[in-house]
Formats: C-alpha cells, structure tokens, sequence
C-alpha cells in the first residue's frame, strides 16, 4: 500500500514536470554582497519582456525563518508590502508589481519558513507513511512545486532567490534550481546571476576577481550562469567583459554591464541597451518582435527635465530607514511625473516635531504626508504636523495610521474632545475613554500576530460630489489594507458637525474609509494603502492629485495666509 502512494506522488511530479515544459523560467541569483539590486534586476527584465509581448510573473524566494516579513521590524527588512489578497510580502514584490502588469499574491513570495512549516505539518499528520523526512527530496521538492504553482497561467516566470550565493541559508533553493532545470531542460531555462565589480580608486581599476569567486560558488553546486549582470559604479568596457566571461565560462556577449543608474526607471532602458532581453528571447527560442519601450522613455524625459519642482515633507519614524517607506516614496514620484514635477522629499523626524519646532520643520515644504505605522512613538509630533498642515492650509495626505491621527487630532482640537485617542495607544484593558479610532471586533483578544490584521482588497463607495469622487472618477473602488484598527463610527456626526466629512465608505461593514475637509485645499486621509497600486506608467490618482495640489500653492504663498 505504502509503495502505491509512493509511485502515485513521483507520477504526479512528473506530470506537474510535463505541464511546466510549456513555460520558461529565469532563475536570478546574487553574488559578493547583498541588497545588488537582484529584485529591481527581475522586475526590469519582466518590464522589458512585457514590451515584447510575453506574459510574465515574478515571485521572491527569501531565505530567512519566519514565515512572512508581517512581523519583522522595518530597521532590518523595510516595508512589508501587501498584495490583493492579503500576503504580506517581500518589498521586491512591489518591485514587480510597478514594473510589471503581473498581479502578485501570496505564491509570489516564499520564505524557507513557509517550506519547513508545510513540510513539517505533513509530517505531523502521517503524509510521509514514517519515512525519514530530508532536505532532499522533501524540501527541494516543495520549492518546486511552488514554482510551478506561482508560475501558472504566465508564459515566462521569473524567480529571484533572495540573499547571496554562498550563504548556508540559500542551499535548498539553488540546489531546486539544479533540479529544476534537469527537469524542464536547459533549453526552457535560463540562470541569470547578478554581481557586483567594485571600483578600487587608488587603483583606478574595475576588479573582477569577487565576480570570479561568486560564480565559483555556483559552479560548485552544480549551477553554470549563462547570463550575468554586473553591477559597478563605473562603465564596464568590452575588455572587461571579455575577461569575466572567461573566467566564468560565459560569453562576452552574455556578459551584462549594469552601471549605476540616475533613476530605478531608466533600469529597464540600461539594460535594453545592453540586449539583456534580445539574448533572453533568443535563448529560450520565444517569437522575437520589437519592443514598445515609449512609456519608459517618456518617464525618463520627464525626470530629467521637469517643469516644476515641489518639496514634499514625509513625516515618520523610521527617517533614517527609506526602504520602509519605499512604495510611498515612488507613489510620490509617479505623482510628480503625472505633473511633470520633480518631487522632493524630505523625511522628517516626527520624534523632533514639538509646538516650538513644527514652523521651523515644515514650514517651507508644499506638501505634508505622514504614512502608516504602529505604536506610540513619535505620535505627537505626527499630530503636531498634521494641525499645523490643517491650520496653515498645506496640502496635507494621511495614509492607514496617518488618517487615523488625523481624525484624532481633528477631534482634539476642532471638535474639542482633549482626551481623544487610539485604543491602540491604551491597550485592550482600558474599557471607557474616548476612542476615536478602535479596534473591530473580530481583533479583540488576538495573540498571534502575524497575518492577522485586516489585509488585502476591500471595496469603497465614494461619496457623490466628493473629493475622493473627484480624484478616482468613479463611485467605487477596491484598496488594499493592513491595520487593526478603525475610525470609530460612534463620532461621525459630530466629526461631519463640525466639517471632516466620511468620504469613503466600506459599506459590507459599514467601515469609514476616506475622510476629507472640503474646504482645505487638499487634506485626505485613507485608512487603506494606495501607494501599493500605483505604477510609474500608471500613477495612482491620489498621489496624482495630492502633489498637484501642492504645486498649486508652492509659489503664491496665499494658503499659509489663512488659519
């Protein structure tokens, strides 16, 4: 009996085997440090062959424990990124989603502690009949298979492994990849290794030898790179890639220089120039065709040479930490974009934001925006920043956490409730007090943490005759989410008394979504995520309108006029 289940699991790799032979696969591995830009490398390379024609999706290996980033600090993996259907992801996989017309979702992003955590539980309920549980086949085996689960429906899927070949961490991941490619066959798989060649100044020299050492680590696993990408500070001649790819067993031509770009955009173009995705189509024998690269050009026109210039204050915790504001940051420069507008940002501090130093802070910018975030610190100086955007009349963008201090201090200091606050702020056992954002219901009492918050996709009505309306051009809308807690209903009219009206409104659960001051010249605050939509090619409509408005009044001065 035992035998029979045996030879029924090894038919239906094979058959899962035989199905993934009409797809191709690119395997983008790193080398010499971490953070090369593997991510941004993919995500250009699946832009360019969208251009092309070919549909493509992208998913992210990352090596490490947990089971998904939800719960990891921002100090040492940045933001967590959500996709429609509630993963919380890697943020390469906003990556993929900007570049990219391909929808993400949880099979896009797998972590070694999803692997071990399936496998285990398979052995906890008897699957393996008692036999000794392994690396190889049993781990190596669930890699795979969701390769082809993410891959479905894509004619190319395009899987980064995250960290640097040679950590210990990655072995199961590339030794999968090995496996993969004996499965599919060399001729539907391409491995594409990116690296870095570092400039020595008091040499004056490129140095190849770290490129070297890398590939030699894939070599001895079992893994030939026919492709690489180096990345360096400076420009990589013909003699160089010459000899990389002799010392690597590549061929020059396969060599790619990556050279340090102005703009994350003008990636895709940089490597078109180099031919990265002509040999990618030659290789795996797909229909060639001319790519239609005008969107990126124009995007990169405009980043160069644009015609207004406006400074954006992005008010935070984690200043000093970019890439956990990452897909806020580049919402922002598709707004500014849309306007032919360099944006500015400028990450303030809001630890240091206090009565006396708000002016001194933020009085010269055109635009205030404070993002999503947990906890108490720096909550005061948020809602200093947004009374001061309110008062002096700066266009003002609240997001997830940053609309609920909004309605906080809204209530505080217009509708004169003094001791409004957050639950989140007391905690659960403090029963009474004046919640004007709370936790739902269903939250009450939850202990684990990860993947338990409100995720993913929601639907939106909007108000008619709204700002919000306005923005989006439609009545409703679906955004995506990642909070615990929500605008307490029980202040809604006293809010709408006296002038922050509900704009947007999940009316399954009857949740406040959007709140707007129709007579500011833009304060909006959304209690979901726009900044996971928007794409350089296609601008999310808030961010749009919001940098719009802050180009409006940047020069005339009149909006700080009025308090």
């Amino acid at each position: 009996m035992a035998k029979r289940k045996v030879v029924k699991k090894k038919l239906s790799t094979a058959k899962s085997t035989k199905k993934a032979l009409k797809q191709k696969f690119i395997f983008v591995t790193g080398g010499v440090v971490s953070s090369i830009g593997k991510g941004l490398t993919a995500a250009s390379l699946g832009a360019l062959l969208e251009a092309r024609g070919h549909r493509v999706t992208i998913m992210k290996f990352d090596p490490y424990l947990n089971v998904d980033p939800g719960t990891m600090s921002p100090f040492q993996h940045g933001e967590v990124y959500v996709t429609e259907d509630g993963a919380e992801t890697d943020l390469d996989l906003g990556h993929y989603e900007r570049f990219t017309s391909a929808l993400m979702n949880r099979s896009n992003s797998v972590s070694t502690g999803q692997i071990y955590d399936t496998v285990i539980a398979r052995e906890r309920r008897g699957d393996y009949l008692g036999g000794t549980v392994q690396v190889i086949p049993h781990i190596t085996e669930e890699i795979k298979a969701r390769i082809y689960e993410a891959g479905q429906g894509s004619e190319i899927v395009l899987v980064e492994i995250g960290g640097t070949v040679g950590d210990i961490e990655s072995q199961p991941f590339l030794e999968a990849i090995r496996q993969m490619r004996l499965d599919v066959g060399q001729e539907n798989s391409v491995l594409l290794h990116v690296t870095y060649v570092p400039y020595i100044a008091a040499a004056g020299e490129l140095k190849s030898k770290p490129t070297q050492h890398s590939v030699k680590e894939l070599r001895e696993i079992g893994l030939q790179p026919d492709y690489l990408v180096c990345r360096s500070e400076k420009y990589i001649d013909d003699n160089l890639k010459a000899k990389i790819g002799l010392f690597c067993s590549v061929k020059a031509e396969n060599v790619i220089a990556a050279q340090d770009s102005r703009f994350i955009y003008e990636v895709p173009l940089a490597l078109h120039k180099e031919k990265l995705d002509e040999l990618m189509v030659q290789r795996l024998g797909l229909t060639p065709g001319k790519p239609n690269l005008k969107g990126w050009q124009n995007l990169v026109k405009v980043l160069e040479n644009p015609t207004h210039t406006v400074k954006i204050a992005l008010v935070g915790k984690y200043v000093e930490l970019k890439e956990a504001y990452k897909s806020v940051h580049e919402s922002l420069v598709h707004g500014g974009v849309a306007n032919h507008a360099r944006v500015e940002i400028s990450y303030v501090d809001s630890e240091k934001i206090t009565d006396k130093t708000v002016s001194s802070l933020l009085g010269k910018v055109d635009g205030i925006l404070v993002p999503g975030g947990f906890g108490t610190r720096g909550v005061e100086g948020k809602i200093t920043a947004i009374k001061f955007a309110r008062e002096k009349r700066i266009p003002f963008f609240g997001i997830c956490f940053g609309m609920q201090l909004a309605a906080i201090e809204f209530a505080r200091n217009v509708c004169g409730i003094k001791d409004a606050t957050s639950r989140e702020f007391s905690g659960e056992a403090k029963r009474n007090g004046n919640f004007v954002i709370d936790s739902m219901i269903e939250q009450r009492g939850i202990v684990n943490k990860g993947g338990t918050m409100r995720l993913g996709a929601y639907p939106c009505n909007l108000v008619s005759g709204s700002r919000a309306e306005q923005v989006y051009k439609a009545s409703a809308i679906t955004e995506r989410h990642r909070h615990r807690f929500e605008y307490n209903n029980k202040y809604k009219a006293l809010f709408e008394k006296n002038g922050m009206i509900a704009s947007g409104i999940c009316k399954e659960r009857d949740l406040v979504e959007i709140v707007e001051l129709p007579d500011h010249p833009w304060f909006v605050g959304v209690q979901f995520h726009p900044e996971f939509k928007s794409k350089p090619l296609a601008p999310h409509p808030l961010f749009v309108h919001f940098v719009k408005a802050s180009i409006a009044g940047s020069h005339s001065g009149s909006r700080r006029s009025k308090t």
